[in-house]
């Protein structure tokens, strides 16, 4: 079993910045791929941001040039530094994690962004 476990999420005014960390831990073998989805009220999930152990990155559209990923696989450990956040933004973020070919999923972190 992969347990992930995001923090760092909250509310913040427009033009903020926040960070969010999830650390994997459990039976833990090679992984992949790390990265970050989020899901907004009445809508599906999307797919935000992914870091490969190869150091490879990619983002969607919106968030480009905005938000960053990064990662230390000596921890397990994946990160978004998100800046200037716009109100559409806001979502439930959820760390999802590539291993032996399965699917992980954290809890979710609420992001709002809101004057």
């Amino acid at each position: 079993q992969v347990q992930l476990v995001e923090s760092g999420g909250g509310l913040v005014q427009p033009g903020g910045s926040l960070k969010l960390s999830c650390a994997a831990s459990g039976s833990i073998f090679s992984i992949v791929i790390m990265g970050w989805y989020r899901q907004a009220p009445g809508k599906q999930r999307e797919f935000v941001a992914l870091s490969t152990s190869g150091g490879v990155t990619n983002f969607a559209a919106s968030v480009k040039g905005r938000f960053t990923i990064s990662r230390d696989n000596a921890k397990n450990t994946v990160y978004l530094q998100m800046n200037s956040l716009k109100p559409e933004d806001t979502a439930v973020y959820y760390c999802n994690a590539v291993m032996m070919g399965r699917d992980y999923w954290g809890q979710g972190t609420q992001v709002t962004v809101s004057s």
